[in-house]
């Protein structure tokens, strides 16, 4: 057991000789447990040096080794449901030595990637999806003729989601030959909430020695095995190679430890389900800064105190979208539905519908899962919601399956429901309570991280929904939207540029820019966001349906996707930061300043 995060390579004699599950399935069962106690120090170094998901990671290694050990991988198909726990699989498939480029540029992915090794069957970073497509991969090898297994790795808390009982029952209706590995370790991101989690906590966990009541998956039609030890080595083997030989849908239920070898881990399972890199003892010590999320926690506790209508809803991310100190203030007043984001938003339906005011604090990239919902639960029916997006934009290490790059585009087709862009932390303040106040689906996007802004306070404000006046310059016009307003304000000193913060995607201030533009003056517009779609779209449309001819150039992120990397090298890949908006805007004029 550690209690420390290794500062230097530990020695891992036995690990060294594995390049692949090939070298793995070699060894005697006898050898494993030295081999996953060599495993589990080299995650703790690796993860130490470069930030990233290990509390799960640490609770599957035993299960890793026992799966790469019975299966025929990669012929045979496993995969990892959401990714956070596959570090372990990336170890002895081949990438051991490049686990510290993790979340780097260029480096390894945090999550499972097809492009990235032939040992990841399916690529990951959304939850309960990995029923579905083990299923898949299971009817198209008996379509094929083909023996081979299909296996999905899914943790108690991707269990709350619908879409995994949606692929169980069809699994059941085509008798399929699929074996879905419950890896149940009490905890997923935030402590788990709802009636599944309570079945497990009274029927399973607590009945390890003795007979369990198998009724919820015996009744899909699944064959129930467990619960065992996952740590448990020679019993993982011999129940795998047991369940593997039978026919049809099979469920296992193993029973892990979050942070499992880790004191700290252990002891504190949601705070450790993540980690940043260890900091050299030298590095100089930064105060640390409020983030959008935590502006937004405190406005939310500040507006409850005098509004007893008010309710917060989230998916399961309590702590990431910093609602720790409302759900203990207010305990009545806040949901947890699990990760169940379609659920989410027709609560909020049904609550609107109730003459409550909801909100419901969802990440960009989560809000996809609930787009129906949003459609056909609230906005039809002219609902009142404080849709608070956060990670919003691009978010850095998390890559291409966290970013939330497409919301605005998805959002604001939509009739109705308006579209605001803080650029800082007071304005998301003033945004959320004009949402409050405000009939109808509010959106208010933010990013991740703290506000950067560096430029002087604008002399003017003016009442949301309208745009205010940053700059006047004598060149273009350029108009941002949300939180690259300090980039744009640095380009525009150096282009001489007129600056509006237009605050709102929709609707668009059309005094504002009616009273600012000029005739055949070049618009760009600014956005951390897909360019398609996007906020630039938007004033595309404005401009043709208002018969001016202004050139116009859109900066966003491109039409392609954007690997992980810290947020500042995405947006600088993206020239999103100022020196690549004003290279940007020059090669557009094609003139040289």
């Amino acid at each position: 057991m550690l209690d420390k995060l290794p500062d230097i390579p530990p020695p891992t004699p036995l690990l060294d000789q594995i390049q692949t599950p090939v070298e793995l399935r070699q060894l005697a069962i006898a050898q494993l447990p030295q081999l996953a106690e060599e495993l589990r120090h080299w995650l703790l170094y690796s993860v130490g040096q470069t930030g990233g998901h290990f509390g799960a990671g640490l609770g599957v290694v035993e299960l890793t080794l026992a799966l790469h050990y019975c299966l025929n991988t990669p012929d045979d198909f496993l995969v990892w449901d959401v990714g956070h726990q596959c570090y372990p699989h990336k170890i002895i498939t081949g990438r051991k030595d490049q686990m510290v480029t993790m979340r780097q540029r260029y480096g390894l992915a945090p999550f499972p990637k097809r492009d990235e090794s032939i040992w990841d069957s399916f690529g990951t970073g959304h939850s309960s999806t990995s029923i579905s497509a083990a299923l898949g991969f299971a009817l198209a090898a008996a379509i094929k003729g083909e023996s081979k297994h299909s296996v999905a790795v899914i943790g108690d808390g991707a269990m709350t989601a619908g879409m995994a009982f949606e692929a169980m029952n069809h699994a059941a209706h085509t008798n399929a030959n699929l074996l879905v590995i419950l890896n149940d370790n009490d905890m997923s991101i935030s402590p788990n909430e709802g009636g599944l989690a309570t079945y497990l906590a009274k029927n399973c966990r607590h009945q390890m020695n003795g007979e369990t009541s198998a009724a919820l998956f015996e009744a899909l039609a699944f064959t129930y095995t467990g619960p065992i030890d996952g740590h448990d080595l020679p019993l993982l083997i011999h129940t795998l190679k047991t369940v593997l030989e039978r026919k049809g849908p099979q469920f296992l239920h193993v029973v892990t430890q979050k942070g499992k070898g880790y004191a700290p881990a252990e002891a504190d399972p949601v705070g450790f389900h993540a980690i940043t890199k260890i900091e050299p003892v030298s590095a100089p010590k930064t105060a640390k800064q409020k983030r959008f999320c935590n502006i937004f926690g405190d406005w939310l506790v500040s507006r409850a105190k005098t509004d007893p209508a008010l309710v917060a809803i989230t998916p399961a991310m309590r702590e990431g979208s910093d609602l720790i100190a409302f759900s203990k203030q207010f305990p009545d007043r806040y949901f947890d539905v699990a990760i169940a984001e379609q659920h989410a938003l027709t609560l909020a339906a049904g609550f609107a519908t109730a003459g409550m005011q909801p909100v419901v604090a969802i990440y960009s990239t989560f809000l996809q899962r609930g787009y129906d919902q949003l459609i056909h639960d609230l906005a039809i029916q002219k609902l009142d919601l404080v849709l608070a997006i956060d990670r919003a934009g691009l978010v850095g290490e998390d890559g291409a399956t966290h970013a939330g790059s497409f919301d605005i585009a998805y959002l604001r087709c939509l009739p109705d429901v308006q579209i605001l862009t803080p650029s800082s932390h007071d304005e998301l303040t003033q945004m959320l309570d004009y949402a409050r106040q405000t009939a109808g689906i509010v959106a208010v996007r933010y990013p991740r991280g703290s506000e950067a802004i560096k430029l002087p306070k604008a002399n003017t404000t003016s009442a949301l929904p309208k745009a205010r006046h940053v700059r006047q310059g004598n060149t273009h016009l350029l108009l941002n939207f949300g939180p690259l307003l300090d980039q744009a304000w640095q380009a525009a000193e150096v282009l001489d540029m007129t600056l509006i913060d237009m605050r709102s995607v929709k609707p668009l201030d059309g005094e504002m820019l009616s009273e600012i533009l000029q005739k055949d003056q070049l618009v760009i517009t600014l956005e951390d966001h897909s360019v398609m779609g996007g906020a630039g779209s938007a004033v595309s449309e404005w401009l043709h349906s208002h018969k001016y001819l202004n050139p116009l150039l859109t900066l966003g992120i491109p039409d392609k996707w954007i690997d992980h990397a810290t947020r500042e090298q995405q947006l600088r890949s993206c020239r999103l930061d100022a020196l690549g908006i004003e290279r940007s805007i020059k090669e557009f004029l094609q003139v040289d300043y």
